[in-house]
């Protein structure tokens, strides 16, 4: 085992010799739409972000008892096979079953890559002087949920059009950050990746930072908020930077490689800024707000766990 379960780290890493095997399992909980491909996504997310090609993935499928139809299951296993064809990843195994008690499916997803041993990506090689990237912006994953689970009100204020768009996030700019993880491995040596999950990238910068036992200054305005994303804000009172943000991607490099890997995206055409640095762990984890720093620390509830129990 080269390494197991710890703070930032979303991954077990397995020796094999030449390579190593890494393995994540997720679950998704937060929506009930297109779940299939959530899982694919956010469990090869994981994988890629320490620096391994997602390769193989199995799937655990919980149905709900009386709730379930052929099209039901049908539908969430071509999301999940064209999800795994789109990053030629194979699907190898699983299991499916009617499951008492619950009200919606549920999908527990295992993914495993793999990846030769120099290239592994370990948050503790991060050092004061490196900067910090980020891709696409927030939160993709969030918007695109709040956009399914609150059409109707959303759109009343909002338009149904501008809500629709918001739904597309979902495959446009997407989840996935299994391509701005294989680019930036190209670049030269990568120092920490991460992809902000629950809590957003507030969560996302706090846990890359206590991974790798550094400070952290972060610019709160440099922080690219979707228009979609910002247009929510208006309509439903939440904190865009809290809300789950898988679709971007944390990349921390030195200054060199920083400047590599953004001409990379640029050439490519994905989004992406530099928010901030790193710092010695004395200096602490900070953001900086219109020139004011304060802590960054983590919220103790991801904002759409909130929203979509109605608390607003």
């Amino acid at each position: 085992m080269v390494a197991g379960p710890r703070f930032g780290e979303d991954a077990a890493v397995i020796d094999l010799g030449d390579s190593c095997l890494v393995v994540k399992t997720d679950p998704i909980t937060f929506t009930s739409e297109r779940i299939g491909w959530y899982a694919v996504n956010i469990n090869a997310n994981d994988v890629a972000c320490l620096g391994a090609r997602p390769r193989w993935f199995l799937a655990t499928l919980l149905l709900p008892e009386g709730l379930t139809t052929t099209k039901l299951v049908r539908g969430i296993f071509n999301d999940i096979l064209k999800a795994c064809r789109s990053m030629r990843i194979t699907l190898c195994g699983g299991h499916t079953e009617i499951t008492a008690g619950l009200r919606r499916p549920v999908v527990v997803g295992q993914m495993l890559g793999e990846v030769k041993k120099d290239k592994l990506v370990r948050k503790q090689n991060q050092r004061p002087g490196d900067r910090v990237i980020l891709t696409k912006g927030v939160a993709v994953e969030g918007t695109a949920i709040l956009a399914r689970e609150k059409e109707p009100l959303l759109a009343r204020r909002l338009g149904l059009a501008r809500v629709r768009r918001a739904r597309r996030l979902l495959l446009r700019p997407g989840i996935s950050v299994v391509q701005e993880a294989m680019l930036a491995m190209r670049c030269g040596e990568i120092h920490a990746m991460h992809d902000p999950t629950e809590g957003g990238v507030l969560s996302g910068l706090y846990e890359i930072a206590r991974a790798g036992e550094v400070g952290l200054r972060v610019w709160k305005e440099q922080i690219p908020v979707l228009p979609e994303t910002q247009a929510f804000t208006r309509v439903l009172p939440f904190d865009p930077l809290a809300l789950i943000a898988s679709g971007a991607l944390i990349v921390v490099a030195s200054p060199e490689n920083a400047r590599r890997i953004m001409h990379t995206y640029q050439r490519h055409g994905i989004p992406a800024t530099v928010i901030g640095e790193i710092c010695s762990h004395e200096d602490g984890i900070v953001l900086l707000d219109e020139g004011k720093a304060r802590p960054l620390r983590p919220p103790g509830r991801d904002e759409i766990a909130r929203l979509l129990e109605g608390q607003f």
